[in-house]
């Protein structure tokens, strides 16, 4: 896989323990307000993050680049895309297409937007939040315009395993209503893919300063929310198609409620017993025999 295929942010955080302080000083500066905090002056970037300059020609060549002014092509090809309609994607598609059927063409997306989700993906961080998910005495979730699918998908596994879950519902303006009811140490799933949507990033602002700890679920780029989050996981989204695909990260949530169930298999054990018995007495689900 070419190295053209990570972003600058995933060559941070897989680089990271190899660089000195004064270049971690620098690669939070850059992360803090990505990809934004990076498109300045290379004398601008080192002011902020208190480095020299040559601090940060140093570090764009440990990430692969040939220099700085390199390192801000690649960020600016990231905010271009972060920030592409469907119509644009579409377009984009569209003239690179290869003359072969479009079933073939989205699987071997999906299968490299997979390969290089999991190549970055690390397990200690996984591990983690699966233990958040477990141990935090209450959990709400939510999700975007297109995004919220996924959230209530995640929703009804976390529900039927645990108590204390919650749905947070799509009009923004009952956001705050739901703010009073998590309190420090409680857990804020949030998912939110380009075009980020500012009604998340304020949410999650207001969880954080409550004591609230998010976890993230975005694409490669990287919502602003996760400024305030405290865990990340970044899914390959893009797809020859006008809308990005959720595929890698419904992936990534299937694992998690497996390794969730496993972990707090003794709780979620007797919660599910119960749960059929009630299927049962309301005859939701047709029995052949």
């Amino acid at each position: 896989m070419s190295t053209d295929d990570f972003t600058v942010a995933q060559r941070i955080h897989d680089g990271f323990d190899a660089l000195t302080r004064a270049e971690r000083q620098l690669a939070n500066i850059i992360l803090e307000n990505y990809p934004v905090s990076g498109l300045g002056s290379i004398t601008a970037l080192a002011e902020s993050a208190e480095v020299s300059t040559p601090t940060v020609a140093r570090m764009a060549r440990k990430l692969g680049f040939g220099g700085f002014p390199d390192m801000q092509k690649q960020l600016r090809r990231e905010l271009a895309a972060t920030i592409s309609d469907p119509l644009t994607k579409h377009d984009k598609w569209a003239t690179a297409a290869p003359d072969t059927h479009i079933l073939n063409r989205f699987a071997e997306n999906v299968i490299d937007n997979l390969r290089n989700t999991l190549q970055h993906l690390n397990a200690a961080e996984f591990d983690r939040i699966v233990t958040r998910l477990c141990r935090a005495k209450r959990v709400a979730v939510v999700g975007g315009r297109l995004s919220h699918t996924l959230a209530s998908y995640f929703f009804t596994h976390m529900q039927m395993m645990r108590d204390g879950v919650t749905s947070i519902e799509r009009n923004s303006s009952s956001w705050p209503h739901y703010l009073l009811s998590l309190k420090e140490g409680d857990v804020l799933v949030m998912f939110d893919m380009r075009r980020y949507e500012q009604d998340l990033l304020r949410f999650a602002e207001m969880a954080k300063a409550r004591g609230v700890e998010i976890i993230l679920f975005t694409d490669q780029w990287g919502s602003p929310a996760g400024k305030f989050a405290a865990h990340q996981i970044h899914s390959r989204i893009e797809v020859p198609s006008t809308w990005d695909s959720s595929v890698v990260t419904m992936f990534i949530l299937e694992a998690i409620i497996s390794a969730v169930q496993n972990q707090s298999w003794e709780q979620s054990k007797d919660r599910m017993e119960e749960l059929e018995t009630l299927f049962e007495k309301t005859r939701l689900f047709r029995k052949f025999i």
